[in-house]
């Protein structure tokens, strides 16, 4: 198996970075590069099928933990801070359940432990109505987008996906068949028994649903050792909308006074 791909700034502490489902690393780069400038080695990694990461047919969470447990000993990384964004978030959960004595610390990013139903239909639908054949520019693909997702800046968001595969020739970085072929692993449960005692921060946008208040007491049960803080006027993408709130609760978090 290939091990993934991933931008590494800085040096100190090491400090792995997950992003969303259908992101990538670039997405984090700002954020990183704050990061890195208080002292830490940042590891903005690729899952597997996105980004510059490699693709597979299979896909879901134990191999996506499996994934970082190999970048993790490729890079000597002994003890991390783990931070991961919704899909990424899932994955960084699962990650400190199996491997406790590789997290310090544990950022999860607007997602909770629980089941999710499936809810990108519309989204997958739009990326695969993109004929690269037909679709030559930036803007072309954009057009097709705006036909099923209204919100520029999630199309935006999708469209750094975009590269140029051959001269002439679009293509995404994004494995989109193996996604769509398992995107109900997308949104599993953490198992249920799993309990993780690492110090954790799970951040949520307080204008986004993806953690509700009925979530507390379940995500207390399986981290006990975890507080649970809102970025005011902020959605499901709090560290793109407010990336100052998100970087200085973070820097908190990790150096409480």
């Amino acid at each position: 198996m290939e091990n993934l791909h991933s931008r590494i700034i800085g040096k100190g502490k090491a400090f792995v970075i997950l992003h969303g489902f259908l992101g990538m690393s670039d997405n984090w780069k700002t954020l990183g590069k704050a990061f890195a400038e208080k002292g830490f080695q940042i590891h903005l990694v690729d899952q597997r099928n996105h980004g510059r990461s490699f693709h597979h047919k299979d896909f879901n969470y134990d191999l996506m933990c499996a994934d970082l447990y190999r970048y993790a000993q490729a890079h000597h990384i002994e003890k991390m801070v783990l931070l991961g964004h919704s899909m990424g978030g899932k994955t960084a959960m699962e990650f400190a359940c199996r491997h406790p004595e590789k997290v310090d610390k544990l950022i999860v990013a607007d997602i909770a432990p629980k089941y999710y139903p499936e809810h990108h239909q519309t989204i997958l639908a739009g990326l695969q109505a993109i004929d690269f054949d037909k679709v030559t520019s930036r803007k072309a693909a954009d057009d097709v987008l705006s036909n099923y997702i209204k919100e520029l800046p999630i199309r935006q968001f999708l469209l750094k996906n975009l590269y140029w595969r051959e001269k002439g020739v679009l293509d995404f970085r994004f494995h989109l068949e193996a996604l769509i072929y398992n995107i109900k692993e997308v949104g599993k449960a953490l198992a249920p028994d799993w309990i993780c005692d690492s110090n954790t921060l799970f951040l949520r946008g307080a204008n986004s649903s993806y953690i509700l208040e009925s979530d507390h007491e379940a995500i207390r049960h399986q981290f006990p050792n975890s507080k649970i803080t809102s970025i005011p006027d902020t959605g499901h993408w709090l560290h793109a909308e407010d990336p100052k709130q998100f970087f200085d609760m973070v820097m908190a978090f990790l150096y409480p006074t």
